[in-house]
């Protein structure tokens, strides 16, 4: 009777959760006139809605399974990766965040990456929208498989039930609110997701403190059993440049760049950018303090943790009462459905914008492309569900092979666009290739523990330069480019 009391309270707190989700998607899908207010919410979005929802659209279930799993396997060595993630958000917010919002939003209306760069240089013939759009499809399907991979871990670990239950369970929960509700439900549920994230990262490893006695006892367990877990000197200089490298993956997130692009106004970035980093610090600190803690209570009081990744589900069932344990494992799905929900849409406006009305129907009605995009929804939704049906998938495995393909395909070219005028059509073309080519072939045929973040990103910004060098700059891209350097206050 008492494992049917907590299973109970916990599956009233997750319904109540996902109620609440849902009944915001619906509030929102008569406000969708079209395809901008599906895919950008009409760039009317104010800097705290902003911040928390790009946020809260990065960190997936990743933050409270992949990286508190990561903490406790491998210790401090893993801390590097918050260190560059931190510092590769806070320099997009400050460098890439206005002149992208004010290219997208002032020079050119623009309401997708691809349709950026397609003005940017002047492509007639839309061969960087198509590569942009295949890049986008490819590596978002498997970015997605990630999230799906994390909620089915979430719903068997705490309900008992088939992974494959579990995974449809949380596939439809995702897909249906992103269907109905587009940007401004991703955005509003992202905002209560993040806020729900950042109270659950702070409460548990607090109570976890208080059960092993403080900060110096739980350090000391850990020294004792495991104490290299503590320290950042055992590890080679290569991890320590590959964990790092994490940050240079910030300014290829198609996700996280179309928040720049849907901010109300330049005016705005400045808060937003505080916001963010403050929210995104304080959630990783904690993520990775339940990782390493977990080492301690984990042997302390003598418990069996069969998936590292699910340290985060074991202490909020251990430490709290059900009706708040199923709160913060609220939490878990918060993260899950605002990255995937997030990377859902884009993967949607890419096929709708980018594939149908860009390419083969220029004149189709508003209506049509709204239609057709969430259509997308439900045709990537499916492929990237077919992907997570493999339960031994590690969550943080996946989210770093998807993080390095985007980073090394648009990072590059979108700093590069945005910081040089003298960069071509063809250099953008031949950088985002060479960039997502070396991070596949890196990935599969090198054996190397370096990242592959880092010869993608090298071989992309490479290829950009000696390409754009070796050819000439059209005179509408160039006056497009002047013409966002006037516009900067």
């Amino acid at each position: 009777m008492e494992v049917v009391h907590i299973n109970m309270a916990i599956i009233t707190m997750f319904s109540v959760y996902t109620f609440l989700m849902l009944y915001i998607g619906f509030y929102f899908y008569k406000q969708n006139k079209s395809s901008e207010d599906y895919f950008l919410g009409g760039r009317s979005l104010g800097p705290a809605l902003s911040a928390l929802s790009a946020g809260a659209s990065d960190m997936s279930g990743w933050l409270l399974m992949g990286l508190p799993g990561a903490l406790y396997i491998g210790g401090l060595i893993n801390f590097y990766i918050v260190i560059g993630l931190i510092i590769g958000a806070t320099l997009n917010w400050i460098f890439i965040a206005k002149r992208l919002r004010i290219y997208t939003g002032i020079i050119a209306n623009s309401l997708t990456i691809p349709d950026y760069l397609e003005t940017r240089f002047d492509d007639n013939k839309h061969i960087l929208r198509v590569i942009c759009a295949i890049v986008i499809l490819v590596f978002f399907t498997f970015y997605i498989s990630s999230g799906l991979v994390s909620g089915a871990k979430l719903f068997e670990g705490v309900f008992q039930i088939r992974y494959d239950y579990a995974l449809i369970t949380g596939t439809l929960i995702i897909v249906i609110y992103t269907f109905l509700g587009g940007y401004k439900a991703v955005c509003w549920t992202d905002m209560i997701q993040g806020l729900l994230m950042l109270g659950a990262l702070i409460v548990v490893p607090s109570v976890m403190l208080y059960h092993l006695g403080g900060v110096s006892k739980a350090f000391s367990i850990i020294k004792e059993i495991k104490p290299e877990a503590l320290s950042i000197n055992h590890v080679s200089f290569v991890s320590i440049i590959s964990a790092l490298a994490w940050g240079l993956g910030y300014f290829g997130q198609p996700h996280i760049l179309v928040r720049f692009m849907s901010i109300r106004s330049v005016k705005d970035i400045p808060i937003a950018t505080f916001i963010g980093i403050f929210w995104m610090s304080l959630c990783l600190f904690s993520a990775c303090l339940i990782g390493i803690l977990g080492i301690a209570y984990i042997y302390k009081f003598q418990l069996n943790l069969e998936d590292p990744e699910k340290i985060f589900i074991l202490m909020s069932q251990l430490l709290f009462n059900p009706w708040v344990a199923g709160i913060l494992l609220s939490a878990i799905l918060a993260a899950i459905m605002s990255t995937a929900s997030s990377q859902l849409l884009v993967s949607s406006s890419t096929i709708a914008e980018d594939f149908y009305k860009k390419i083969f129907k220029k004149d189709a009605s508003n209506k049509v492309v709204l239609n057709l995009g969430k259509i997308g929804v439900l045709i990537v939704a499916l492929v990237a569900f077919l992907i997570s049906m493999d339960k031994n998938s590690s969550v943080l495995n996946i989210v770093s092979y998807a993080w390095a393909g985007f980073g090394s395909s648009f990072g590059a070219v979108i700093i590069f666009s945005l910081f040089w005028k003298r960069m071509t059509k063809f250099g953008a073309i031949a950088g985002m290739i060479s960039g997502a080519l070396v991070v596949i072939l890196w990935k599969n045929c090198a054996d190397s523990s370096l990242y592959e973040m880092i010869p993608g990103f090298l071989a992309a910004s490479l290829v950009i330069i000696f390409g754009s060098l070796l050819t000439k700059v059209n005179s509408g891209s160039k006056m497009a480019y002047e013409k966002m350097l006037n516009e900067i206050p």
